[in-house]
């Protein structure tokens, strides 16, 4: 039975694996959605409205160790290269899952100062989950070649988050080099659960010889599972109550947190700029609708004894296994807590270095970037990205190049270097047709020919309107 179960879970983290990086859509000031991850961005248009659930669609998808080729591209062999999947993966290897959407969003000039103000609504689901190796191995090989080997249980390392983001930002031109910008975010926590810094060890050894051959040692256990918001989920006594529940919770009903994303774009001179921001500086405070499970202790099973010494007369049976249960809790002592806790919102930096050129023509149309009053038809660049997870940051690199095609088409081209592939290669292209702006990005193309092998696959589209006064 574990061996289906790791079937199904080396699948779904194959397939639903994603990520948040998003170096295409960085520093694309032509796309209101620039906005998101550079609160500095500099915005040519008056005014832009977002299509109410179409203005930003994102969905990221990635593995740090195996791909679903890997363990699927045929039936023959399948069970020996799940074990090949599962001695290859390190318990630094993650499965995480991102995927955003917009509700709503919205933007103006405030052409007295200059300020381009912009909000929205957004939500988003993400999850992070560490590979449990040690545990791996246990569940699919079992212990008998393992005697005396400890199994790590701190390796037991997920986080998860389904929330609403109400948000609120302005930028703002301070100097004839420098672009500044800032936005303010109210969370609104739909459900959470977290499991890290977990520890402990499983461990069987060689016994006395008194009671069993073997003895199965549980040492220095601490395990805690802290979820919010699944009790009212789980609750729902119907589809409808269920959708009920999550909108309400979305709308401000739920937990809620506060954060902030800052920005700067910095002009070294007509070619060279600098973009930079950070990004989710906050944090979700959990005071309702909370369970917390905790278990620690020590424990030693000495093996089960399945014939019970005779009885005197007149004396009751005893349940040997009721009693095994009992001290198994009287050692792991397990709670549940209804206390509040601090989730903290996984913080983001990015970091671009764009250098532009081909000026355009007198009376060419450009809606791109904008240097001391010069649109470049032209750029390339560099693109850093980190992302604070719970066991460590994850970083991305990537180089790019965007060209102004038409007076309403524009592309951009990125090579990415990440944890999950170093063959990276992504394409966006924008459209500004009159009012309407329309943006679809992809990445690794390579892949395209066969989806199973690619470990990174993202898309992102959106459709808004753009006005200029004039």
């Amino acid at each position: 039975m574990c061996k289906y179960a790791l079937h199904i879970v080396l699948l779904l983290l194959g397939v639903v694996g994603f990520g948040q990086n998003k170096p295409l859509l960085y520093s694309y000031e032509e796309i209101p959605q620039s906005l998101l991850l550079n609160p500095a961005a500099d915005m040519a248009q008056d005014f832009h409205f977002g299509i109410p659930f179409l203005s930003h669609l994102y969905i990221h998808g990635g593995t740090s160790g195996v791909s679903v080729y890997d363990i699927f591209k045929d039936q023959a062999g399948i069970n020996e290269r799940v074990t090949a999947a599962i001695f290859d993966l390190k318990p630094s290897d993650f499965f995480t899952a991102n995927e955003q959407l917009e509700l709503i969003s919205f933007g103006w000039k405030q052409q007295q100062s200059g300020i381009y103000f912009s909000g929205g609504i957004y939500q988003e689901l993400d999850v992070i989950a560490y590979f449990p190796k040690d545990l791996a191995i246990l569940a699919w090989e079992g212990n008998r070649n393992y005697i005396g080997q400890s199994f790590d249980l701190g390796e037991i390392s997920v986080t998860g988050e389904l929330l609403t983001v109400f948000h609120f930002g302005a930028s703002k031109k301070v100097s004839k080099d420098l672009r500044l910008g800032a936005r303010a975010k109210i969370y609104s926590s739909i459900a959470q659960i977290s499991s890290t810094g977990n520890q402990g060890t499983f461990r069987t050894i060689l016994g006395d010889g008194t009671t069993n051959i073997y003895q199965h040692i549980l040492s220095n256990v601490d395990l805690d599972v802290r979820t919010s918001g699944l009790t009212a989920l789980g609750g729902a006594e119907s589809g409808s109550e269920t959708v009920n529940q999550i909108i309400k919770r979305g709308l401000l009903g739920g937990n809620l947190g506060l954060g902030v994303d800052l920005g700067l774009s910095y002009d070294f001179d007509r070619h060279w700029t600098l973009d930079a921001s950070i990004l989710d500086l906050g944090a979700v405070f959990h005071t309702k609708d909370i369970e917390r499970y905790e278990a620690k202790g020590d424990f030693v099973l000495d093996g089960i004894e399945l014939i019970f010494p005779p009885l005197e007369d007149g004396q009751e049976a005893i349940d040997y296994y009721t009693g095994l249960t009992d001290q198994f809790d009287d050692a792991i002592i397990r709670d549940t807590i209804t206390s509040g806790y601090v989730q903290f919102r996984p913080t983001k930096l990015n970091g671009a270095l764009t250098y532009g050129f081909g000026e355009f023509g007198e009376g060419e149309d450009c809606n791109c970037l904008n240097k001391e009053g010069t649109r470049w038809r032209e750029g390339v660049g560099a693109h850093f990205y980190s992302i604070m997870r719970p066991k460590r940051p994850q970083f991305a690199f990537s180089v790019f190049y965007y060209r102004k095609l038409t007076g309403f088409l524009s592309a951009k081209v990125a090579y990415t270097w990440d944890e999950y592939s170093a063959t990276n290669l992504g394409m966006g292209i924008n459209a500004d047709i009159g009012w309407v702006n329309f943006y679809l990005m992809t990445d690794n193309i390579l892949r395209y020919g066969n989806l199973a092998k690619a470990k990174n696959v993202s898309l992102q589209l959106g459709l808004n309107l753009k006005i200029n006064k004039q």
